[in-house]
């Protein structure tokens, strides 16, 4: 790729170069019964690596397709919404060329367990935005769904071949690791997880410049417009965001193609360039994810988060005795993190914007995690859908504790009366009414003993503790 007055110039790869690769990938695919995994994101990178494959089994007779090969895509749930659409709608067609082509591409999009989405995670259980330190999002997010679907075809099959489009020169780490790894047998790496799996990489070669120069030269084979992925690329300004398998695949962050809410970089300048070209609804995203952001910086931490961790302990920091490494987000910032992301969705919804922010699934776990963790005997959450949706949902009547706001309201009343706290005898009155119906019951009392050993009293009493020199 060249310069020229402005403009990009992409020149072809030589056919003897390009002959190459298909009969690699052709001959590897003969050689053995391992079934292929093959990593698809949406951006240049895996479309490149998916188009070699696909071009090269095309030219296979049909009796030598014997064993299948399977397509991953993961959907984070919180993905761009531009990406996301390309994505899906490549999903669709790739399953409709590899029917009518009789290839043996099986096309699958991963989801994250509901119970650890990206919004089920950092509302219901309180986890801070995501930082380089604390990058909790992608194991949950992306390697645990991938994951399972490779441990799941090892399982059927004893050994896979999974198939990424990553190449030398995307970072030391990369290169590192397909150094270290490589196998003697063909073009193979040793995965780094799975035994019984190994990673072909049929770009690992590859420029940027081989890349953007091979998809515009090659059609798409499953009728996608890859001069449509560059437009894409140029009005964000932008990378990819890499299938990611394990911790050693190059991560989102910088200036990357990934979750609109990512808050591991400073700016979403990807977002921020795709607002500035038209799109300008997502400038709503925008806002809410630099919320995000603003919760994870040092000098905010103490407005947004508990002093408690989740297991109720309290800890200082080493170099400043009198300050407190954080927690999660307090209640009250769940709170309105839910509120904010509701009003999107209601405001998508009212202009016929196709993306969903939240699912109903999310918010019935949420619901679950505050009535559970949070002791949450208003049941806020249906409170706050009713009052930005104008609408309800079918809410499950009673089925996490059986305590109402009248409740909470007399238990304040007696606590403060014996000066007890009111969320330890909360918590323990949670525990009990969780406990009924239980046959065995021998563990409720170490339960019991945990709810007592966490820290009760207050920020402020703690603190005054370590000022004068008293160990909390």
């Amino acid at each position: 790729m060249t310069e020229d007055n402005g403009a990009d110039t992409f020149y072809p790869l030589h056919e003897m170069r390009l002959n190459g690769i298909y009969d690699e990938i052709r001959n590897l695919y003969l050689s053995d019964n391992r079934p292929w995994i093959v990593g698809y994101s949406g951006g240049k990178d895996s479309t490149a690596t998916l188009q070699f494959v696909w071009l090269a089994l095309s030219r296979l007779s049909r009796k030598d397709l014997s064993k299948p090969v399977y397509v991953i895509t993961s959907d984070t749930l919180v993905e761009n919404p531009i990406v996301l659409k390309r994505i899906h709608q490549s999903v669709e067609n790739m399953r409709k060329a590899a029917k009518e082509q009789a290839l043996p591409f099986k096309i699958e999009i991963v989801y994250p367990d509901r119970s650890q989405t990206f919004w089920v995670n950092l509302v219901g259980r309180g986890y801070a935005a995501p930082t380089r330190q604390f990058r909790w999002c992608t194991d949950r997010l992306k390697i645990r769904p991938s994951n399972k679907f490779i441990e799941d075809q090892i399982a059927y099959h004893g050994e896979v071949i999974i198939v990424l489009g990553v190449r030398k020169g995307e970072s030391a780490t990369r290169d590192q690791v397909l150094s270290l790894r490589k196998t003697k047998r063909m073009n193979l790496y040793s995965h780094s997880n799975f035994s019984g799996a190994y990673v072909y990489a049929p770009i690992s070669e590859f420029s940027l410049e081989d890349v953007w120069g091979y998809l515009l030269q090659q059609k798409s084979p499953w009728g996608d417009d890859n001069y449509q992925l560059l437009s894409l690329y140029r009005d964000a300004q932008d990378g990819e965001c890499p299938l990611v398998v394990d911790r050693s695949t190059p991560s989102c962050g910088n200036t990357r193609f990934g979750c609109w809410t990512c808050t591991v970089v400073s700016r979403d300048k990807s977002m921020e360039n795709l607002i500035d070209s038209g799109m300008d609804w997502m400038e709503h995203l925008l806002v809410l994810r630099d919320y995000l952001y603003e919760t994870t910086e040092p000098k905010n931490k103490h407005k947004f988060r508990d002093y408690k961790r989740r297991d109720g302990r309290v800890l200082f920091k080493t170099n400043d005795h009198t300050t407190i490494a954080r927690g999660p987000y307090t209640f009250e910032t769940c709170k309105k993190i839910l509120h904010d992301l509701l009003e999107i969705q209601r405001n998508f919804v009212r202009n016929q914007i196709d993306f969903q922010v939240i699912s109903d699934e999310e918010l019935h776990e949420i619901r679950r995690l505050w009535r559970i963790e949070r002791s949450d005997w208003q049941d806020c959450l249906p409170d706050i859908y009713r009052d930005v949706m104008k609408s309800d949902l079918e809410w499950k009547k009673d089925d996490i504790v059986s305590f109402h706001p009248e409740d909470e309201s007399q238990l304040h009343s007696i606590c403060t009366k014996y000066g007890v706290p009111v969320g330890l005898i909360k918590k323990i009155l949670d525990l009990e009414s969780l406990s009924q119906g239980l046959s065995r019951r021998k563990n409720i009392a170490k339960k019991i003993d945990r709810i007592f050993s966490e820290e009760w009293r207050s920020e402020e009493e703690l603190i005054a503790l370590q000022e004068t020199g008293d160990n909390p």
